[in-house]
């Protein structure tokens, strides 16, 4: 019985190490987005595509952080994403968790993900990649 314990114990430990390490990470990811998701077609820079519900508590503060960067870096757009709205997108795009944030580049390919708030200096350092490339 002891060791059934420990063994649970344990694979709760590595799975909340892991959860911890992945939650608000940018990580390269690619696709490309389904047709009439973005307002007016492919970006001109990038575009902050951020998939949200009404009941999700840290949407807020992804619209938070995605706002205050597109406010201070020309070329950046934030555009929210009802989850419920557009399930087919969000099955499209393998979401299946949110707050997702997607990173889409000019070609309308996605750049980066991340699942959870991102952290700032982070989404300004991978912004501004994206952006040069």
């Amino acid at each position: 019985m002891t060791y059934v314990v420990l063994a649970v114990l344990a694979a709760a430990t590595v799975a909340g190490l892991v959860h911890r390490a992945r939650y608000g990470r940018l990580r390269v990811s690619g696709g490309d987005l389904p047709p009439g998701l973005l307002p007016d077609g492919p970006p001109a820079g990038v575009t902050l595509l951020h998939f949200t519900s009404a009941t999700c508590a840290p949407c807020r503060q992804v619209r938070a952080v995605c706002a205050d960067l597109a406010k201070d870096v020309s070329g950046v757009l934030h555009v929210e994403v009802d989850a419920d709205e557009h399930l087919d997108a969000v099955k499209g795009l393998d979401i299946w968790r949110l707050p997702t944030l997607l990173v889409v580049d000019r070609g309308g390919r996605i750049a980066r993900r991340t699942v959870g708030v991102p952290d700032r200096a982070d989404l300004r350092r991978t912004v501004t990649e994206v952006l040069a490339a």
